[in-house]
């Protein structure tokens, strides 16, 4: 039997002490980008697009080739209101810190046929700093080079790929999208994450101004770090959980659905509030590191739920033995906004050669209101 609410990892050593200073913003505060400005063509009535995280890795390039595999595969079988438009990648693009020189391998020559637009928010490996590196860096400083630029470049690093930098304006900001507002937060090194006041005041400030453009569109929150999790290497994290909630509480706005990666699988779960009112949280971290993390047995003394709101939150979906992906859809109609989202699963068993064997795991559909 497994636990079918959130878990916390007993006896966690506090490793806050690997916080690293953000770099400078790339752009102007409040830190939007207007999808538009990146994909003039996007509809004002659907939207569609990928999103996965934790996709690199030191060991072995295969599942994450697999993960891609399948989303080309997407593209190529899809009708046209269905194909996706863009990839969000919930962090950890290189492992083990965000060096430079992993960047080709783990990102530009994985992705270098997927034939859309990249963004993304980092993860704990892509701002950690390998000290013993033969050329130093700054925390962030390769992540920034790719998705923070001013301008669409070449990335000298990047092994002569095609594919152009971002033009992400800091490392948290906001995309503008006619459909939504996706708030990307930016949540540091250690194991459960950090995130300062002056970001926290950003959030509030964006979570306001965002829900005053509802119910038009949907208000997405993506953060590395999961909060709430069942799985047995990381667990929840208290941290992330005080920032989002207290949040919400002080703001009196909550968003439709938040995103995560962190944790190597996919679970859906549900935190039900005293007003009636839910919110789905969802780990999407299985994209391709090639170390899966397993949903928490009852019978495992490493780990407890008792912690005063995890009753409230239920696990209803969750695959922790493949890699795989999401794809949203976001679509506007007569009665309102709705958002669909499908998780796509690969066998953990790297199969290179292998025909194309996604499997749809999970299906979620949110009205927006």
């Amino acid at each position: 039997m497994r636990y079918n609410t959130p878990v916390l990892k007993k006896d966690q050593p506090d490793d806050s002490y690997k916080y690293r200073p953000l770099p400078a913003p790339s752009g102007p505060y409040p830190y939007h980008l207007a999808l538009k400005d990146v994909l003039p063509s996007i509809s004002e009535d659907s939207m569609v697009f990928h999103m996965v995280g934790d996709t690199g890795s030191m060991r072995s390039p295969d599942f994450q080739r697999e993960v891609v595999k399948e989303m080309l595969e997407q593209f190529e079988t899809a009708a046209p209101g269905e194909r996706p438009q863009f990839l969000y990648h919930l962090g950890d693009v290189v492992y083990n810190h965000g060096e430079v020189s992993q960047y080709q391998r783990q990102f530009f020559d994985p992705y270098k046929l997927y034939p859309a637009p990249i963004f993304a928010i980092a993860g704990n490996h892509d701002s950690d700093v390998n000290e013993d590196a033969p050329v130093a860096y700054n925390s962030l400083e390769p992540f920034m080079t790719v998705f923070c630029d001013t301008a669409p470049h070449t990335i000298p690093f990047s092994g002569g790929s095609a594919r152009k930098s971002m033009v992400q304006p800091n490392v948290y900001w906001t995309m503008k999208a006619p459909l939504a507002n996706i708030i990307g937060m930016h949540s540091n090194v250690p194991k459960f994450g950090i995130v300062t006041d002056e970001q926290r005041e950003w959030l509030k400030a964006e979570l306001i101004a965002a829900d005053s453009e509802r119910p038009a569109k949907a208000l997405i929150i993506c953060i590395h770090h999961a909060p709430y999790s069942a799985d047995i290497n990381h667990g929840s994290s208290l941290p992330m959980i005080t920032l989002l909630e207290s949040v919400f509480e002080e703001t009196g706005v909550r968003p439709d659905i938040v995103f995560s990666g962190h944790v190597h699988n996919y679970q859906r779960m549900k935190r039900q509030y005293p007003d009636g009112k839910s919110v789905c949280f969802i780990v999407a971290g299985g994209g391709g590191y090639d170390e899966l993390h397993a949903i928490a047995a009852l019978d495992d003394t490493r780990f407890t739920n008792d912690y005063p709101t995890f009753q409230q939150v239920r696990l209803e979906s969750y695959c922790d033995n493949k890699h795989g992906f999401l794809k949203v859809s976001l679509e506007r109609s007569a009665t309102g906004l709705t958002l669909t989202g499908r998780y796509y699963s690969v066998p953990h068993r790297a199969q290179p050669d292998a025909p194309v064997n996604a499997t749809l795991e999970d299906t979620f559909v949110l009205p927006i209101s």
